[in-house]
């Protein structure tokens, strides 16, 4: 089979389209044989640069002349024919979508609240959530993983921690599934209830303060920068809901299927539990969740691993095949799951300035997630073909959406 069949080609660019996405790693380890960068057309027929290669992804995520914010490149955008079709309501002020020195003073305050005690202090909720989970699930049978499990418990953390009330977690969870599907119906209808939501959270809370993270938002003074205003806040709360937990929810589903296609790997997690943490990186390795950054647009012209790109043009990090490429100090092969590799080397929560906040909370619930399922739950394994899973079509996750299994509690 030829390249262009694999990964089909308009106009001389590489079509990243559901097709590819549900097949994502091999599609990329293709486009890796030939070059660590490419010309790509993404969802909506955006056009610009996926960097596929390890090292160049690192390159360019740090790239001082590659912004999050495309206002420098409007001009050259426009004289390209390229418009910016960005929906009405999106993720808000927010540290994702802004460059230094903006990007530093919101980084900083809201770091100031998302702090590694707070975090360090939720083990014993997620675990206790997890259990829960479980103890609600028939003691055998068939379910969807992904609504059983994947997607409540992560759900239910950053609700918690958020302080959204319990009246709201349900459209909570759907609005935040639909989000990030950028091509999908609803993604709009979803990105507007949950910035209405919490909004209006946000204005209670300033009135009348609790023990949550949108409560210390709320809270946080820097004597140097000032506070988050009303915009930033619900900016940076719907940037958490929706990056920090759907990328949650598909990090679990994409682990444990890749346990269920590799059952030597599944076994040996399930006879050395002390490993989790160390798999729980090659999961990330392996098959990330957040399969590429979002955009960044050259603020001049640049070169990046020989390709010009000229200013205005968009660039995207395919972050799952920086992982598969990413040198691993000679242990084992990279196109390989294992569980007991030392030092898993990989982007999946960026790098340079724009690092996930959120990473230390992603790693502790996938940990204990992970744990406590394959503890639990002794036999696990797939109820339909792998090649009958529907894969999610558009936007920057990877991930099923359902995960069906046959199941025995132990």
């Amino acid at each position: 089979m030829s390249l262009h069949e694999e990964c089909p080609y308009r106009d001389g660019r590489v079509v990243i389209d559901p097709a590819f996405k549900a097949d994502a790693p091999n599609r990329y380890a293709r486009l890796r044989d030939l070059g660590p960068i490419h010309a790509a057309e993404f969802h909506l027929g955006l056009k610009g640069w996926v960097v596929v290669g390890h090292d160049l992804a690192r390159q360019a995520l740090a790239h001082p002349a590659l912004l999050k914010d495309a206002t420098p490149a409007a001009e050259a955008l426009a004289e390209a024919g390229y418009v910016l079709n960005k929906p009405s309501v999106g993720l808000g002020a927010q540290m994702m979508e802004a460059d230094p020195p903006e990007h530093t003073r919101l980084r900083r305050l809201a770091a100031a609240a998302f702090t590694p005690r707070r975090t360090a202090a939720l083990a014993p909720r997620v675990e206790q959530i997890a259990h829960d989970l479980i103890d609600a699930l028939p003691q055998a049978g068939e379910t969807d993983l992904v609504e059983a499990f994947n997607a409540p418990l992560p759900a239910t953390v950053i609700a918690e921690l958020l302080g959204i009330p319990e009246e709201h977690r349900l459209d909570f969870r759907r609005w935040s599934a639909e989000a990030l599907r950028v091509a999908s119906p609803g993604h709009r209808t979803a990105l507007a209830g949950l910035h209405g939501l919490l909004a209006d959270l946000v204005a209670d809370k300033r009135h009348h303060p609790r023990d949550d993270l949108l409560s210390a938002l709320v809270a946080v003074r820097d004597e140097k920068d000032g506070r988050l205003s009303e915009e930033e806040l619900v900016g940076t709360a719907l940037m958490l809901v929706v990056a920090g937990h759907e990328s949650t929810v598909n990090l679990l589903g994409n682990a444990v299927l890749a346990l269920l296609r590799h059952p030597a790997q599944l076994g040996l997690l399930r006879r050395r539990p002390e490993l989790m943490p160390g798999a729980v990186e090659e999961f990330l390795r392996y098959d990330t969740s957040v399969e590429r950054s979002t955009s960044r647009y050259a603020a001049e012209d640049i070169e990046l691993g020989g390709v010009r790109v000229p200013r205005g043009g968009m660039v995207v990090v395919a972050l799952g095949a920086a992982g598969r490429d990413a040198p691993q100090d000679g242990v084992g092969d990279p196109a390989v799951l294992d569980v007991t590799r030392p030092d898993a080397r990989h982007l999946a929560f960026g790098h340079g300035v724009h690092y996930c906040l959120g990473a230390p909370l992603a790693r502790l619930e996938a940990t204990t997630a992970l744990r406590v399922l394959l503890s639990r739950v002794p036999e696990l394994e797939l109820a339909v073909p792998v090649e009958s899973l529907e894969w999610i079509g558009s936007g920057i996750i990877r991930g099923v959406l359902s995960l069906p299994v046959r199941y025995r509690v132990g």
